[in-house]
């Protein structure tokens, strides 16, 4: 028999509550395109007031998930911190409806982003305590798996009651509305984690699971929340740091300067669709359906082509993709033929975004394995905290920045900074040796040289 092989079982409600964070994963998708957009149609709110509503969330999450995983291991029961998490998720994405002025809907976007910071660091914990070890990599990755299906199912609910639903009635009226199943489905989370989950008999510290935590790759790009992968900032703030090699920092540098331009693109996105290419609601969420499905559908075939290939020039031909498909979303013959507004430019808008889902789901799976092959086992730990802490702050950084830039020099300006912030990102990159991250090589391998004649094989990396 098989010791490795996986056991089939019935599902028990240990392996039920996965299926929890489905519903928030649909509220999520649901509020992330929505909330800007009620910022710029019920408010009439700025360019940069909109990408700072975004950040909002992501600022608060950052210090909150540091302190509720902190609770969570000095209190003995981890069910009832995620099941308050998503309750009051869901309580604050209904306050967000309900704002009736641009300082209450910043307030309660802080205050969502607080409640949410619990459901990232002790879910991965609850996950790691009830389930056996050997089952890990393939749980952590079905929780990524879910993440993208909810978001994707979310974002097409969102249009079809905007569509559809709500044709006879007035936008903000349904933008409102929409928030209010938004904040339903997370606190049905709430409820199906109060039924399901199950205190775990044993308890595990986070440190000494900070490598795996990290393998769970984010499916979907978020657009509002600045960090959905945050555990390892836990161990950043915990853990001595030690010093790390040249190429490693070169690494984290080129990270952060790509983050930005990331972000400096999607920060004033809603935006752009709205007031640049003339975008009704509907328009939006389609734009927003395509990046998620397919980022979603692709998740698990980049792990296969990152193993084919190499972390590197999967990273690097990506990231290459991806400057190429910024700049295509404001210059091109394209905005001469398509009228804006038009149900041509959202196809074709909606179309660059799906290839920019694409190209996230290879950047998402090939830069944390481009880390994982260039650092050594005992620094693991240390630099997957700091790829962590300098997404996120370029993350943030980015959206206020691109709200800024957006609003002073327009969208031409700020999406080819943009583009040029991650083709510096990647350029940065080259100069670390290449032979580091090849895969698959044979051991007794033989290369030939110019003249014919069999050499030895390379050196490994």
């Amino acid at each position: 028999m098989d010791i490795k092989a996986r056991i089939p079982i019935r599902p028990s409600t240990s392996d039920l509550w996965f299926l929890s964070y489905l519903p928030l994963a649909i509220s999520d998708g649901i509020a992330s395109p929505l909330i800007p957009l009620l910022a710029l149609q019920h408010f009439g709110a700025s360019a940069l007031v909109v990408t700072l509503v975004i950040a909002a969330s992501g600022v608060s999450q950052v210090p909150f998930t540091i302190i509720w995983g902190n609770l969570s291991d000095r209190v003995a029961h981890r069910k009832y911190f995620l099941v308050g998490s998503f309750l009051a998720t869901g309580a604050a994405v209904i306050l967000i409806g309900l704002s009736s002025n641009l300082e209450s809907f910043f307030f309660f976007n802080v205050c969502e982003g607080l409640a949410s910071a619990a459901s990232a660091p002790i879910g991965t914990m609850l996950l790691l305590e009830t389930r056996h070890k050997r089952w890990w990599p393939e749980d952590i990755g079905l929780f990524g798996l879910i993440s993208g299906i909810g978001t994707t199912l979310g974002l097409a609910l969102g249009f079809v009651w905007l569509f559809v639903l709500g044709l006879n009635q007035t936008e903000v009226t349904v933008m409102t509305f929409l928030l209010f199943v938004s904040g339903a489905f997370a606190i049905l989370s709430g409820l199906m984690a109060w039924a399901w989950i199950e205190e775990p008999i044993r308890r595990i510290e986070r440190r000494s699971v900070a490598e795996l935590a990290n393998l769970h790759r984010g499916v979907v790009e978020r657009l509002r929340h600045a960090r959905s992968r945050v555990l390892n900032i836990i161990e950043f703030s915990r853990q001595p740091m030690g010093r790390l090699p040249r190429r490693e920092y070169l690494f984290l540098i080129a990270l952060g300067v790509m983050t930005v331009g990331f972000n400096v693109f999607y920060g004033p996105f809603p935006v752009f669709l709205i007031r640049n290419a003339k975008f009704s609601d509907a328009g939006v969420f389609i734009a927003y359906l395509g990046a998620s499905a397919a980022s979603t559908a692709l998740f698990f075939h980049s792990g296969r082509a990152v193993e084919k290939y190499s972390p590197k020039s999967v990273f690097l031909g990506s990231l290459a993709g991806r400057v190429l498909l910024i700049l295509l979303f404001i210059w091109g013959p394209i905005y001469i033929l398509f009228a804006r507004g038009s149900p041509e430019l959202v196809g074709w808008v909606t179309l660059l975004n799906a290839l920019l889902g694409v190209s996230w789901a290879f950047i998402s799976t090939a830069s944390t394995l481009f880390l994982i092959r260039l650092v050594g086992r005992s620094n693991r730990g240390n630099a997957l905290g700091l790829y962590n802490a300098i997404a996120g702050a370029g993350g943030l950084l980015g959206t206020v920045l691109g709200g800024y830039l957006f609003t002073s020099f327009g969208v031409q300006t700020t999406y080819t900074l943009a583009a040029g912030a991650v083709a510096l990102g990647g350029l940065l990159l080259l100069p670390i040796p290449y032979h580091t991250f090849l895969v698959g090589r044979i051991p007794h391998a033989r290369r030939r040289t110019p003249g014919g004649r069999r050499a030895d094989p390379e050196p490994p990396g």
